[in-house]
């Protein structure tokens, strides 16, 4: 009986930590505005802008590729989509949720 109090206590012990170690963290990310299929290499390179909203409209996320390469995937109301795709190919910095390399989205500007 003890054993098996004992076992209950450690799997809810565990359970807590890995969902306190997935909760997402806010913060703000830089990088250039791409999509989640191509992520930093574009099936057009001459034009990112033009190949990142290609892409999107086919059904692919916006994607941020930061400075050492990383791509988060951004998930985005309507709202920060239309600002996503203006600044398709450019730089931006976006606030919001990071879970793994997901980023859901709270507010997009252009960034140098």
């Amino acid at each position: 009986m003890k054993t098996a109090r004992l076992g209950m206590f450690m799997l809810a012990g565990a359970l807590t930590a890995i969902g306190s170690s997935a909760s997402a963290a806010t913060m703000t990310v830089k990088g250039t505005v791409a999509d989640a299929m191509c992520g930093a290499k574009h099936m057009m390179p001459a034009n990112a802008a033009e190949c990142t909203k290609a892409c999107v409209k086919k059904g692919s996320d916006y994607a941020l590729v930061t400075a050492d390469g990383k791509v988060y995937t951004l998930k985005a109301d309507t709202g920060a989509k239309a600002e996503l795709d203006k600044l398709a190919g450019k730089m931006a910095s976006v606030n919001g949720d990071v879970t793994g390399t997901t980023l859901t989205v709270k507010t997009v500007k252009a960034s140098k």
